[in-house]
């Protein structure tokens, strides 16, 4: 991919040279209000870049600051999470400030008090896209973990017990220097960004007629101090076909807002909000695809209810004291947040 005079290329062992050398990363944070400009730039003196693990593949950051403030303006959850002081009991749900997002009413079309999801909301045809955009809001018991709870979107294993239409998810390109994404983001406006890289979603055949579909996203994982943790993904654009695995291309489905807020509301407890915009592609109406999306994400908190609920023994149990052990023998990753 071109990029543009300002892309980082400094020594890993030097803050100062990451710091002076990225600093113009900053300039893709620098929109406040959402749903005012463009997410990447394809103009390729206007994209600024990271590079990823593999050599020679560079990796088209977004403007961050558009990019989170439409995450907050469709989920009260996130802003939480993003702005702290959330946590705890009464927190969570209890604190957030229902908002309309650019202007459009939410209307409630599903979910019971007593169910994990006890609320989802749509507005249709958002930002005049098609799709609606569609939100779920649960109520969960166990810890909070933002890389296990993403497994269920993005590790094809997990993803296949609840979507039995997936056939491949994986991440193609992951950033070489988490330090460049924390930096471009502002030094810890947005939390401290624990996962960053290019996604690739292949989907099978659906019994209703729908033909496979394909997606290239950038997604990442932002974790806070105060134990919240926000999942994200954005659609790549046409410019960055370049970087689709080789093989047939299938007919492309984009997803325009994606994001899953996890903020801690006990010592075992949290709430998860997931936001979600998808259009499929093709002909078929938006209707009965967004049927087809509401029914799978429910089912898909169910089976992640299962897993963090299993407490002792259980494999996030397991899986959490390994990463304690870890931690304590070599030490967690040093991320440029938090260096003296």
């Amino acid at each position: 991919m071109e990029t543009s005079s300002s892309s980082a290329s400094t020594p890993r062992g030097s803050l100062v040279g990451k710091c002076t050398s990225l600093v113009s990363l900053l300039l893709i944070s620098s929109r406040a209000s959402a749903f005012s400009g463009a997410i990447f730039q394809k103009a390729a003196t206007l994209q600024r870049t990271a590079p990823s693990k593999t050599e020679g593949v560079e990796i088209e950051l977004p403007d961050f600051g558009e990019l989170f403030g439409r995450i907050q303006a469709v989920s009260p959850l996130a802003k939480l999470a993003i702005d702290g002081g959330g946590t705890g009991e009464g927190g969570g749900f209890a604190l957030v400030e229902e908002t309309d997002p650019a202007g459009k009413k939410w209307k409630r079309v599903g979910g019971k008090k007593k169910d994990v999801v006890h609320q989802v909301d749509r507005i249709d045809n958002f930002q005049d896209l098609g799709p609606p955009l569609l939100r779920w809001r649960a109520s969960m018991e166990g810890p909070v973990h933002g890389e296990m709870f993403a497994d269920f979107i993005m590790n094809a294993d997990k993803r296949r017990i609840w979507d039995p239409e997936i056939d491949k998810v994986y991440e193609l390109y992951p950033i070489d220097d988490l330090d460049a994404a924390n930096i471009a983001m502002g030094f810890g406006k947005y939390g401290d960004c624990q996962t960053l890289g290019v996604g690739y979603t292949l989907t099978k055949a659906h019994p209703i007629g729908i033909s496979p579909r394909e997606q290239l996203t950038l997604a990442g994982i932002q974790n806070f101090d105060d134990g919240s943790a926000l999942i994200w993904g954005t659609e790549l654009e046409d410019w960055h076909d370049h970087l689709m695995p080789y093989g047939e291309r299938q007919t492309r489905a984009r997803s325009h807002l994606f994001s899953i807020a996890l903020v801690p509301t006990g010592e075992n407890t949290f709430d998860a909000e997931y936001s979600l915009q998808l259009d499929f592609g093709g002909s078929m109406p938006h209707w009965i695809t967004a049927s087809i999306v509401l029914d799978s994400v429910k089912s898909m908190f169910g089976v992640a209810q299962k897993f963090f609920s299993a407490g002792e023994g259980g494999e996030l149990d397991k899986f959490l004291k390994e990463e304690k052990m870890r931690q304590d023998k070599f030490g967690g990753r040093n991320s440029i947040l938090f260096t003296p």
